[in-house]
Protein backbone atom coordinates (compact mmCIF):
# COMPACT_ATOMS: atom_id res chain seq x y z
CA UNK A 1 0.00 0.00 0.00
CA UNK A 2 1.35 3.32 -0.94
CA UNK A 3 1.47 6.03 1.62
CA UNK A 4 1.11 9.66 0.79
CA UNK A 5 4.33 11.41 0.94
CA UNK A 6 4.75 13.79 3.87
CA UNK A 7 4.72 17.48 3.02
CA UNK A 8 8.01 19.21 2.94
CA UNK A 9 9.01 20.58 6.30
CA UNK A 10 8.60 24.15 5.08
CA UNK A 11 6.01 24.11 2.42
CA UNK A 12 5.12 27.40 0.83
CA UNK A 13 1.66 27.91 2.38
CA UNK A 14 1.64 31.66 2.70
CA UNK A 15 2.02 34.27 0.03
CA UNK A 16 3.60 36.58 2.58
CA UNK A 17 6.32 34.15 3.52
CA UNK A 18 7.14 32.09 0.45
CA UNK A 19 8.95 28.90 1.26
CA UNK A 20 8.36 29.26 5.03
CA UNK A 21 5.80 28.05 7.53
CA UNK A 22 2.81 30.23 8.36
CA UNK A 23 3.47 33.32 10.42
CA UNK A 24 3.83 32.55 14.04
CA UNK A 25 4.87 28.96 13.49
CA UNK A 26 7.44 27.30 15.61
CA UNK A 27 10.86 28.66 14.97
CA UNK A 28 9.54 31.66 13.05
CA UNK A 29 8.74 35.23 14.11
CA UNK A 30 5.08 35.63 14.97
CA UNK A 31 4.85 39.13 13.59
CA UNK A 32 3.24 40.30 10.39
CA UNK A 33 4.84 42.99 8.29
CA UNK A 34 4.42 46.31 10.00
CA UNK A 35 4.95 44.92 13.49
CA UNK A 36 1.49 43.40 14.04
CA UNK A 37 1.13 39.96 15.63
CA UNK A 38 0.14 37.23 13.24
CA UNK A 39 -2.26 35.74 15.74
CA UNK A 40 -2.70 35.87 19.53
CA UNK A 41 0.32 34.46 21.23
CA UNK A 42 0.42 32.21 24.27
CA UNK A 43 -0.38 34.27 27.28
CA UNK A 44 -2.68 36.51 25.19
CA UNK A 45 -5.48 34.04 24.73
CA UNK A 46 -5.47 30.43 23.71
CA UNK A 47 -2.09 28.91 22.68
CA UNK A 48 -3.64 27.93 19.39
CA UNK A 49 -4.46 31.50 18.60
CA UNK A 50 -8.16 31.65 19.53
CA UNK A 51 -8.82 34.53 21.89
CA UNK A 52 -10.56 33.57 25.12
CA UNK A 53 -13.15 35.67 26.98
CA UNK A 54 -11.81 37.82 29.81
CA UNK A 55 -12.86 36.76 33.31
CA UNK A 56 -15.76 38.79 34.68
CA UNK A 57 -14.72 41.84 36.65
CA UNK A 58 -16.74 42.42 39.79
CA UNK A 59 -17.38 46.12 40.39
CA UNK A 60 -16.33 47.66 43.65
CA UNK A 61 -19.25 48.11 46.02
CA UNK A 62 -20.62 51.64 45.94
CA UNK A 63 -21.91 53.51 48.97
CA UNK A 64 -24.45 56.17 48.22
CA UNK A 65 -25.04 57.35 51.73
CA UNK A 66 -24.32 60.94 52.67
CA UNK A 67 -21.26 62.27 54.35
CA UNK A 68 -17.88 60.58 54.39
CA UNK A 69 -18.07 56.82 53.98
CA UNK A 70 -16.08 54.48 56.17
CA UNK A 71 -14.58 52.75 53.11
CA UNK A 72 -12.53 55.90 52.59
CA UNK A 73 -14.71 57.39 49.82
CA UNK A 74 -16.82 60.48 49.86
CA UNK A 75 -20.51 59.71 49.77
CA UNK A 76 -22.51 61.26 47.03
CA UNK A 77 -25.87 62.37 48.38
CA UNK A 78 -25.15 64.96 51.01
CA UNK A 79 -22.15 66.44 52.72
CA UNK A 80 -23.60 66.53 56.22
CA UNK A 81 -26.80 64.55 56.45
CA UNK A 82 -27.81 61.29 54.88
CA UNK A 83 -28.38 57.60 55.47
CA UNK A 84 -27.71 56.26 58.94
CA UNK A 85 -26.08 53.03 57.75
CA UNK A 86 -22.61 53.41 59.23
CA UNK A 87 -20.29 50.62 58.22
CA UNK A 88 -17.67 50.93 60.93
CA UNK A 89 -18.90 50.74 64.51
CA UNK A 90 -15.55 51.92 65.86
CA UNK A 91 -15.79 55.15 63.87
CA UNK A 92 -19.35 55.66 65.01
CA UNK A 93 -18.52 55.05 68.69
CA UNK A 94 -15.51 57.36 68.51
CA UNK A 95 -17.74 60.05 66.97
CA UNK A 96 -20.34 59.67 69.74
CA UNK A 97 -17.69 59.83 72.46
CA UNK A 98 -16.21 62.97 70.94
CA UNK A 99 -19.60 64.69 70.68
CA UNK A 100 -20.63 63.92 74.26
CA UNK A 101 -17.21 64.87 75.63
CA UNK A 102 -17.58 68.31 74.05
CA UNK A 103 -21.16 68.62 75.36
CA UNK A 104 -20.05 67.68 78.88
CA UNK A 105 -17.39 70.40 78.86
CA UNK A 106 -19.89 72.94 77.52
CA UNK A 107 -22.43 72.08 80.21
CA UNK A 108 -19.81 72.24 82.97
CA UNK A 109 -18.79 75.73 81.84
CA UNK A 110 -22.43 76.82 81.63
CA UNK A 111 -23.32 75.44 85.06
CA UNK A 112 -20.26 77.15 86.55
CA UNK A 113 -21.21 80.54 85.10
CA UNK A 114 -24.84 80.11 86.22
CA UNK A 115 -23.65 79.26 89.74
CA UNK A 116 -21.46 82.37 89.88
CA UNK A 117 -24.22 84.64 88.58
CA UNK A 118 -26.78 83.11 90.97
CA UNK A 119 -24.86 82.67 94.22
CA UNK A 120 -22.47 85.65 94.04
CA UNK A 121 -24.72 88.61 94.66
CA UNK A 122 -22.39 91.40 93.39
CA UNK A 123 -21.94 89.57 90.08
CA UNK A 124 -25.69 89.04 89.74
CA UNK A 125 -26.35 92.71 90.46
CA UNK A 126 -23.74 93.74 87.90
CA UNK A 127 -25.12 91.64 85.04
CA UNK A 128 -28.69 92.77 85.77
CA UNK A 129 -27.60 96.40 85.78
CA UNK A 130 -25.69 96.07 82.49
CA UNK A 131 -28.12 94.50 80.06
CA UNK A 132 -26.14 95.90 77.13
CA UNK A 133 -23.59 93.14 77.76
CA UNK A 134 -26.41 90.60 77.54
CA UNK A 135 -27.52 91.89 74.14
CA UNK A 136 -23.90 91.96 72.93
CA UNK A 137 -23.49 88.32 74.00
CA UNK A 138 -26.70 87.49 72.15
CA UNK A 139 -25.28 89.00 68.96
CA UNK A 140 -22.05 86.98 69.41
CA UNK A 141 -24.13 83.85 70.02
CA UNK A 142 -26.16 84.39 66.87
CA UNK A 143 -23.16 85.07 64.62
CA UNK A 144 -21.12 82.10 65.85
CA UNK A 145 -24.12 79.78 65.73
CA UNK A 146 -24.96 80.66 62.13
CA UNK A 147 -21.29 80.39 61.13
CA UNK A 148 -20.90 76.90 62.62
CA UNK A 149 -24.29 75.69 61.44
CA UNK A 150 -24.16 77.02 57.87
CA UNK A 151 -20.49 77.23 56.86
CA UNK A 152 -18.74 73.93 56.29
CA UNK A 153 -15.24 75.41 56.11
CA UNK A 154 -15.07 76.95 59.62
CA UNK A 155 -17.05 74.04 61.04
CA UNK A 156 -14.56 71.38 59.90
CA UNK A 157 -11.28 73.28 59.94
CA UNK A 158 -9.22 72.91 63.09
CA UNK A 159 -8.58 75.00 65.18
CA UNK A 160 -11.15 77.51 63.94
CA UNK A 161 -14.05 75.20 64.72
CA UNK A 162 -12.89 74.82 68.32
CA UNK A 163 -12.29 78.56 68.71
CA UNK A 164 -15.74 79.41 67.36
CA UNK A 165 -17.31 76.76 69.57
CA UNK A 166 -15.59 78.18 72.66
CA UNK A 167 -16.81 81.70 71.82
CA UNK A 168 -20.31 80.35 71.19
CA UNK A 169 -20.33 78.44 74.50
CA UNK A 170 -19.16 81.44 76.52
CA UNK A 171 -21.77 83.70 74.92
CA UNK A 172 -24.54 81.15 75.49
CA UNK A 173 -23.42 80.55 79.07
CA UNK A 174 -23.35 84.30 79.79
CA UNK A 175 -26.87 84.72 78.44
CA UNK A 176 -28.14 81.77 80.48
CA UNK A 177 -26.40 83.02 83.61
CA UNK A 178 -27.91 86.46 83.17
CA UNK A 179 -31.40 84.98 82.81
CA UNK A 180 -30.82 82.78 85.87
CA UNK A 181 -29.71 85.75 87.98
CA UNK A 182 -33.19 87.23 87.59
CA UNK A 183 -34.84 84.21 89.24
CA UNK A 184 -34.60 82.90 92.78
CA UNK A 185 -31.89 80.41 93.61
CA UNK A 186 -34.39 77.66 94.47
CA UNK A 187 -36.07 77.99 91.09
CA UNK A 188 -32.72 77.78 89.29
CA UNK A 189 -31.76 74.59 91.13
CA UNK A 190 -35.16 72.98 90.44
CA UNK A 191 -34.92 73.90 86.75
CA UNK A 192 -31.42 72.39 86.56
CA UNK A 193 -32.60 69.13 88.12
CA UNK A 194 -35.62 68.88 85.80
CA UNK A 195 -33.45 69.63 82.76
CA UNK A 196 -30.89 67.00 83.75
CA UNK A 197 -33.60 64.35 84.28
CA UNK A 198 -35.29 65.19 80.96
CA UNK A 199 -32.01 65.20 79.01
CA UNK A 200 -30.80 61.88 80.43
CA UNK A 201 -34.22 60.27 79.94
CA UNK A 202 -34.43 61.42 76.32
CA UNK A 203 -30.91 60.15 75.61
CA UNK A 204 -31.65 56.72 77.10
CA UNK A 205 -34.95 56.59 75.22
CA UNK A 206 -33.20 57.37 71.93
CA UNK A 207 -30.70 54.57 72.56
CA UNK A 208 -33.46 52.00 73.19
CA UNK A 209 -36.43 52.96 71.03
CA UNK A 210 -37.16 51.82 67.50
CA UNK A 211 -39.04 55.06 66.79
CA UNK A 212 -37.14 57.05 64.18
CA UNK A 213 -37.48 60.76 64.88
CA UNK A 214 -35.15 61.61 61.99
CA UNK A 215 -37.77 60.40 59.52
CA UNK A 216 -40.14 63.18 60.68
CA UNK A 217 -38.12 66.10 59.34
CA UNK A 218 -41.24 67.87 58.04
CA UNK A 219 -42.86 67.72 61.47
CA UNK A 220 -39.86 69.31 63.12
CA UNK A 221 -39.75 72.04 60.49
CA UNK A 222 -43.39 72.83 61.32
CA UNK A 223 -42.60 72.87 65.05
CA UNK A 224 -39.75 75.30 64.40
CA UNK A 225 -42.03 77.62 62.44
CA UNK A 226 -44.71 77.44 65.16
CA UNK A 227 -42.13 78.26 67.83
CA UNK A 228 -40.81 81.23 65.86
CA UNK A 229 -44.24 82.71 65.15
CA UNK A 230 -45.44 82.14 68.72
CA UNK A 231 -42.29 83.74 70.11
CA UNK A 232 -42.68 86.85 67.94
CA UNK A 233 -46.34 87.25 68.93
CA UNK A 234 -45.54 86.71 72.60
CA UNK A 235 -42.76 89.30 72.57
CA UNK A 236 -44.99 91.88 70.86
CA UNK A 237 -47.82 91.32 73.34
CA UNK A 238 -45.60 91.30 76.43
CA UNK A 239 -43.93 94.56 75.38
CA UNK A 240 -47.25 96.40 75.78
CA UNK A 241 -48.80 94.35 78.57
CA UNK A 242 -47.62 91.36 80.57
CA UNK A 243 -50.03 88.44 80.14
CA UNK A 244 -49.12 85.66 82.55
CA UNK A 245 -51.01 82.82 80.85
CA UNK A 246 -49.56 83.70 77.44
CA UNK A 247 -46.07 83.65 78.89
CA UNK A 248 -46.68 80.24 80.50
CA UNK A 249 -48.17 78.81 77.29
CA UNK A 250 -45.13 79.94 75.34
CA UNK A 251 -42.74 78.51 77.96
CA UNK A 252 -44.57 75.16 78.01
CA UNK A 253 -44.63 75.00 74.22
CA UNK A 254 -40.93 75.81 74.10
CA UNK A 255 -40.03 73.12 76.66
CA UNK A 256 -42.00 70.48 74.74
CA UNK A 257 -40.65 71.47 71.32
CA UNK A 258 -37.01 71.55 72.41
CA UNK A 259 -37.41 68.20 74.16
CA UNK A 260 -38.50 66.78 70.80
CA UNK A 261 -35.64 68.61 69.10
CA UNK A 262 -33.27 67.00 71.62
CA UNK A 263 -34.60 63.54 70.68
CA UNK A 264 -34.19 64.35 66.98
CA UNK A 265 -30.62 65.67 67.34
CA UNK A 266 -29.64 62.80 69.63
CA UNK A 267 -30.69 60.22 67.05
CA UNK A 268 -28.86 62.20 64.37
CA UNK A 269 -25.69 61.72 66.43
CA UNK A 270 -26.32 58.10 67.42
CA UNK A 271 -26.85 56.97 63.81
CA UNK A 272 -28.54 53.81 62.49
CA UNK A 273 -31.55 55.91 61.47
CA UNK A 274 -32.87 57.33 58.24
CA UNK A 275 -30.69 60.42 58.63
CA UNK A 276 -27.50 60.99 60.56
CA UNK A 277 -24.68 63.50 60.91
CA UNK A 278 -21.43 62.91 59.10
CA UNK A 279 -18.67 61.82 61.50
CA UNK A 280 -16.65 64.83 60.37
CA UNK A 281 -19.32 67.16 61.79
CA UNK A 282 -18.90 66.43 65.48
CA UNK A 283 -19.04 70.19 66.07
CA UNK A 284 -22.55 70.25 64.59
CA UNK A 285 -23.71 67.40 66.82
CA UNK A 286 -22.36 69.03 69.98
CA UNK A 287 -23.72 72.43 68.96
CA UNK A 288 -27.27 71.20 68.39
CA UNK A 289 -27.58 69.04 71.50
CA UNK A 290 -26.02 71.66 73.78
CA UNK A 291 -28.37 74.35 72.42
CA UNK A 292 -31.40 72.09 72.95
CA UNK A 293 -30.45 71.39 76.58
CA UNK A 294 -29.87 75.07 77.38
CA UNK A 295 -33.19 76.09 75.83
CA UNK A 296 -35.00 73.37 77.78
CA UNK A 297 -33.46 74.80 80.95
CA UNK A 298 -34.51 78.38 80.19
CA UNK A 299 -38.11 77.39 79.35
CA UNK A 300 -38.42 75.17 82.43
CA UNK A 301 -36.99 77.99 84.54
CA UNK A 302 -39.74 80.28 83.27
CA UNK A 303 -42.37 77.66 84.17
CA UNK A 304 -41.22 76.82 87.70
CA UNK A 305 -39.46 80.02 88.70
CA UNK A 306 -40.49 83.25 90.29
CA UNK A 307 -38.48 86.39 89.76
CA UNK A 308 -36.62 88.21 92.51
Amino acid sequence: MSHPSAPPPYEDRSPLYPGSPPPGGYGQPSVMPGGYPAYPQPGYGHPAGYPQPMPPVHPMPMNYGAGHGYDGGERAVSDTFGSGDWDDRKVRHAFIRKVYTIISIQLLVTVGIIAVFTFVKPVGDFVRANMAVYYASYAVFLVTYLTLACCQGPRRRFPWNIILLIIFTLAMAYMTGTISSVYKTKAVIIAMIITAVVSISVTIFCFQTKVDFTSCTGLFCVLGIVMTVTGIITVIVLVFKYVYWLHMVYAALGAICFTLFLAYDTQMVLGNRKHTISPEDYITGALQIYTDIVYIFTFVLQLVGSRD
